[in-house]
């Protein structure tokens, strides 16, 4: 385990409290249970005790665990559907998922740039603005998103675009007309910028989202480019039709 850390960007205490959460996440420790003791995790991960403590007290911030004096601390939640975001596979019910999330927005960058389109994605507008954000909810950062949106767009709600989520804004301006929109996912894993910025161990699994917006023309209206925390991402399918 010693090696796993010193090989990471993130603090130990970061690390150590995204392990813990995963074996809350699969039910290794369920609601109810008592943790090891301070001095086992100590043992277990060959770290300080005070990195033990401060991954604790980041669980705790989670509402995940319940550190008791005299008692120890003992799981008071699963990290399971409350922190699932559902990856819906229609626009409409996607506006929905973050109208009702509204989650912490970080914006890293603001500027002008083309983005890198592909041949079925549609037509280039004149000018697009690129933003660059970290989403979060409950302290605990889930996704890294690059957008790129039709400058003309963004100047129709510049401070909505700036400080909520893009999807429901887009829907609900009557200037913008919208005929196509698709996504597509893959799995890959956290590379050194995107594990500095969702406190992740390097090389943990992400799942990577491409979403396209275009217009009646065939302009693109907007290219969003997320990378998810793989524990964050909730998939469903309806296989009966």
């Amino acid at each position: 385990m010693r090696d796993t850390f010193s090989h990471s960007p993130l603090p130990r205490y970061a690390q150590l409290a995204d392990l813990l959460r995963q074996r809350i996440a699969r039910g290794v420790w369920k609601e109810g249970d008592l943790l090891p003791s301070l001095d086992a995790l100590v043992a277990e991960f060959g770290v300080a005790r005070v990195t033990v403590r401060q991954a604790i007290e980041r669980l705790a911030r989670e509402n995940l665990v319940s550190p008791q004096r005299g008692r120890g601390t003992f799981v008071t939640a699963q990290a399971g559907p409350d922190r699932w975001l559902r990856l819906e596979t229609n626009l409409r019910d996607l506006a929905d998922v973050y109208r009702e999330d509204k989650p912490k927005l970080t914006l890293i960058e603001d500027t002008a740039a083309m983005p890198a389109l592909r041949e079925r994605d549609g037509l280039p507008a004149p000018g697009y603005r690129f933003l660059r954000r970290v989403h979060s909810r409950q302290d605990v950062a889930y996704c890294v998103i690059s957008i790129h949106m039709d400058e003309r767009v963004f100047r129709l709600a510049p401070q909505r675009f700036l400080h909520e989520t893009v999807i429901p804004v887009l829907l609900e301006l009557p200037q913008v007309q919208i005929a196509r929109a698709w996504q597509t996912l893959s799995i890959a894993t956290a590379d050194l910028e995107v594990a500095q910025l969702l406190e992740l161990p390097l090389n943990a699994p992400v799942a990577e989202v491409r979403r396209v917006v275009t217009a009646p023309d065939g302009t693109v209206l907007y290219l969003g480019e997320i990378t998810y925390r793989g524990d964050y991402i909730h998939f469903e399918m309806d296989l009966v039709t």
